[in-house]
C-alpha cells in the first residue's frame, strides 16, 4: 500500500466544493471496515481511502493551509496498512462520563489483549502509538492504535471465506470476541496485497 504524499492532497476549495459527496463515499467505506467487539468497544479498520479522508477532514476544519499538511500527512500515515497487516483505531464508546471514566480505570493496557483469529492463526495486535495510552494506576485512554502483522500464511487463510475470523478481546475485565465475515472481511482483506 502507497503512503499518503503531499501530491495526493486537493485544494481545500475543490475539497469544501466535493465535500458532502466525499463524506458519502467514506461512509460507505467506514460501514464495512467496523468491527463491534461487545458492548461498547469499537475497531475501526484504517485505508489508504480512510485516511486520504481523514486527512482532508482535518484541513478543513483547521483551516491550518500549507503548513498543517505535512503534521496531517505523519500523524495520518502510520495507520496506512502496508500491505501485509491491518491497521485499525480502537474505540471505548461509552457517552456517559462517570461511567465512561470508573470503566476505563478497569480496562489498563486493554490494548495488549487484542487477538485476530484466523483459523489456526491468532495474531496480537499490537500498539501502534508514539504516547503511552494508559496510566500507572490502570486507567486506559477511549482511543488506541492497533497493527495486526500477517505472516503470508495467515495472509492466505484471511483471504479464505471458508475460514473462520474473529476479533477477540482477553482483558480480565473485558472478555468479548466479534466474528469477522462478509463485507467486512471481504474489505479487510483487499488490504492483504
Amino acid at each position: 500500500m502507497n503512503k499518503l504524499s503531499r501530491d495526493d492532497i486537493i485544494d481545500p476549495a475543490d475539497y469544501t466544493a466535493r465535500r458532502k459527496e466525499l463524506r458519502q463515499v467514506v461512509r460507505g467505506i467506514k460501514e464495512s471496515r467496523r468491527i463491534d467487539v461487545g458492548p461498547f468497544v469499537s475497531f475501526y479498520f484504517e485505508n489508504r481511502d480512510t485516511m486520504w479522508h481523514q486527512i482532508h477532514e482535518m484541513l478543513y476544519i483547521e483551516k491550518g493551509g500549507e503548513e498543517q499538511i505535512a503534521d496531517e500527512l505523519e500523524a495520518y500515515n502510520p495507520l496506512v496498512p502496508g500491505g501485509r497487516d491491518l491497521r485499525c483505531t480502537m474505540m471505548i464508546e461509552i457517552d456517559d462520563e462517570d461511567r465512561r471514566n470508573t470503566t476505563l480505570r478497569k480496562l489498563g493496557w486493554i490494548d495488549e489483549k487484542i487477538v485476530l483469529r484466523v483459523g489456526d492463526h491468532a495474531i496480537s495486535g499490537e500498539p501502534l502509538q508514539e504516547t503511552e495510552r494508559n496510566t500507572p494506576d490502570g486507567k486506559t485512554s477511549s482511543v488506541h492504535f492497533l497493527i495486526f502483522r500477517f505472516d503470508d500464511a495467515a495472509a492466505t487463510a484471511f483471504k479464505d471465506a471458508g475460514i473462520r475470523a474473529s476479533l477477540d478481546i482477553e482483558h480480565e475485565n473485558y472478555g468479548h470476541g466479534a466474528m469477522i465475515a462478509g463485507a467486512s472481511r471481504h474489505s479487510l482483506a483487499a488490504d492483504l496485497a
